[in-house]
């Protein structure tokens, strides 16, 4: 326990030290020059959609992109604009779809392992520099969005939306919000008990987490959030995997303090979305408001109706106890994760019965190794799922879970789908997925083609 303790002070101590970098980096275009030097229109021509809806792929079709958004799309030839430089794709029968999207991210607490951490070997500077790092290679993996549901983030979108970081279009929740030995509570012992003049953790001065206890402290931490830019707000109503001083069974916050956040979410016309994995926390939820659950892998079938009944996302993630389980080498932590896992299939056949809005993440922590399989962790759903329906929960449904930010959207425009209007991320894959699914789990030898708000990433055809 002491090991793990110490383990976690110096994720927050190294991160503390990052957080200071955030707004003095200078930051590197990578790959690709930057948007002032991309052609204004693109022309696809004789590829084969796979619209992020269907079951089954268009007839061979033409898709022109001019700007940010796809202007036109027919089996006909079109017309190319004479007053704009155009790139023509030769699609040769290949596949178009629309950039896939992960519903669940924690990109500067992915790509660092513990070992290093533990160590305190790895410097702040370089940890910055992952993490920007790992933007940039989500994006070659052919993920141009992501929701990012707790970590500082703020300044690592500013970058990419302002172009000096090639990343994905991030939806950013910023501090995950906890109860007092909540989920998001890394404190240690000696640091207890708090009072009106203690400092703030190390996590919560780095945006990590935010404590708050009670309706007063919880509308605070929820308005601060927003304040900073989040998209939507996570609270932590349940117990964690990774997570010291709460079992995996116990419920967080009462139903009064997540009506809280919740109306101070809905005051801003965003919502709510909380950790929880069993059923007592998942329904105290509901209750009050919250409109998606993350995780859920414990839930019973008295759950699943009262999502279904009251049209509640869940978020979900394939946990199984294979090869792309986060490392947890403390044995408290392994035992609840293996607890998770087993309910996995249970919780995926629940969805599936009650017709659950289902979206998909990764949640990969601490796993460098596990970012890299960002597709192959998607690819694995063909256990529960035909390979239409996950690219479908990975495109125009995790789209549909975005675009619940309402006015906090930060990037209005139809997303998931290839249409005409909707903005221009697309992937051009050297395959039919639809056939193959695997071919996502090697992006670098079949994704011939990334595009992402009408700039091109990636085009191993021109």
């Amino acid at each position: 326990m002491q090991t793990r303790s110490r383990y976690l002070l110096a994720v927050v101590a190294l991160l503390l030290g990052l957080f200071g970098l955030m707004t003095q980096v200078s930051f590197a275009q990578s790959p690709g020059d930057g948007q002032n030097s991309q052609p204004t229109a693109v022309l696809f021509e004789n590829v084969r959609i796979f619209d992020g809806v269907s079951d089954t792929l268009t007839a061979p079709s033409n898709v022109l992109v001019v700007g940010n958004t796809i202007q036109a799309i027919d089996t006909r030839p079109l017309p190319i604009p004479a007053d704009i430089g155009v790139v023509r794709i030769n699609g040769e029968g290949r596949v178009l779809m629309p950039g896939l999207i992960d519903a669940h991210t924690h990109i500067f607490m992915e790509t660092t392992s513990e070992e290093d951490l533990i160590a305190a070997t790895t410097s702040p500077e370089r940890l910055f520099q992952r993490a920007q790092e790992n933007a940039t290679a989500m994006v070659m993996r052919g993920f141009t969005s992501v929701r990012d549901m707790a970590g500082p983030v703020f300044q690592l979108k500013r970058a990419i939306d302002q172009g000096d970081v090639v990343g994905p279009r991030i939806w950013p929740s910023g501090a995950m919000i906890s109860q007092t030995s909540g989920h998001g509570d890394f404190r240690q012992l000696s640091e207890l008990p708090r009072t009106p003049t203690s400092e703030l953790s190390l996590a919560e001065k780095f945006g990590v987490s935010a404590i708050a206890d009670g309706v007063p402290e919880v509308l605070r931490r929820t308005r601060e959030q927003l304040m900073l830019g989040a998209s939507q707000v996570k609270l932590a109503a349940g117990g964690g995997v990774s997570s010291l001083y709460d079992p995996i069974d116990v419920a967080q916050y009462t139903e009064e303090e997540l009506r809280a956040a919740v109306e101070a979410a809905e005051d801003w016309n965003t919502y709510v979305a909380v950790h929880a994995y069993t059923p007592r926390a998942i329904q105290k939820s509901i209750r009050a408001g919250v409109k998606c659950i993350e995780h859920g892998q414990l839930m019973d079938e008295a759950t699943a109706r009262m999502m279904a009944e009251n049209d509640v996302w869940l978020s979900m993630q394939p946990f199984l106890d294979d090869e792309d389980a986060n490392p947890k080498p403390d044995p408290v932590s392994r035992a609840k994760q293996l607890e998770v896992a087993e309910g996995t299939d249970r919780a995926y056949n629940l969805a599936k019965q009650y017709n659950l809005k289902t979206a998909w993440g990764t949640d990969n922590l601490f796993n460098p190794e596990g970012a890299t399989r960002q597709g192959a962790k998607l690819a694995k759903l063909v256990r529960w799922y035909s390979p239409a329906e996950v690219l479908r929960m990975a495109t125009s449904t995790n789209a549909t879970l975005l675009a619940l930010s309402g006015p906090r959207n930060p990037y209005p425009g139809k997303l998931g789908v290839v249409e005409v209007g909707a903005l221009a991320d697309l992937l051009l894959v050297n395959g039919n997925p639809l056939a193959n699914i695997r071919l996502i789990e090697d992006p670098a030898a079949n994704f011939l083609v990334i595009m992402k708000d009408g700039v091109l990433y990636q085009n191993l055809l021109g």
